[in-house]
């Protein structure tokens, strides 16, 4: 049994989403490497999720033991008892929160592997300070006459395009998580 799962960055207009296929008994561990992959961070930082009270990471004596340990919490239980979805925070810093929503349980061949099946736009660039810092990244781009304008493009490394996304190049790399 796969899970199709819609991947939502929040607080972005228009959003940046991807939506994965998964086999169900994925641990949340190995969850958090496939949603890093397929949105394009780095894994760079910390993450958490947070499902009804309780919250899984992992483990890291700076979390303290109100973090459980997120291998051992599975994406059929915690679709239980009518539950479709949770959040999932990566860069505590940035805060990058992500809405993570199930939108249906699908057959599966033998051997089958995970997948990202659709999406939009670019993830945004890893330390760029959040929804905030990323709104202001688009707004300095969108004019080349701005006195950051040049500071930013030199800070990306090269043009950035919020408009852009591979599927093609986000399967390939969520299909090679282990």
């Amino acid at each position: 049994m796969f899970y199709e799962i819609k991947i939502t960055l929040m607080y972005l207009d228009p959003p940046v989403w991807r939506t994965v296929l998964v086999p169900s008994n994925t641990n949340l561990r190995k969850f958090h490497r496939i949603i890093q992959r397929a949105m394009g961070w780095t894994e760079s930082h910390l993450y958490m999720y947070e499902i009804g009270r309780e919250r899984y990471g992992d483990p890291d004596p700076e979390w303290g033991p109100d973090i459980m340990d997120s291998r051992k919490m599975t994406l059929d239980k915690v679709f239980t008892d009518g539950r479709k979805s949770f959040t999932y925070e990566y860069d505590m810093g940035d805060g990058w929160r992500h809405e993570i929503k199930l939108l249906r349980a699908v057959d599966s061949e033998a051997g089958a592997k995970q997948r990202v099946i659709a999406g939009a736009r670019a993830c945004p660039p890893e330390d760029v300070g959040g929804p905030p810092g990323y709104i202001n990244l688009l707004v300095t781009l969108s004019d080349p006459e701005s006195e950051d304008y040049e500071e930013m493009v030199e800070w990306l490394g090269g043009e950035f395009d919020p408009n852009e996304f591979d599927l093609a190049a986000a399967d390939e790399v969520v299909r090679k998580v282990r």
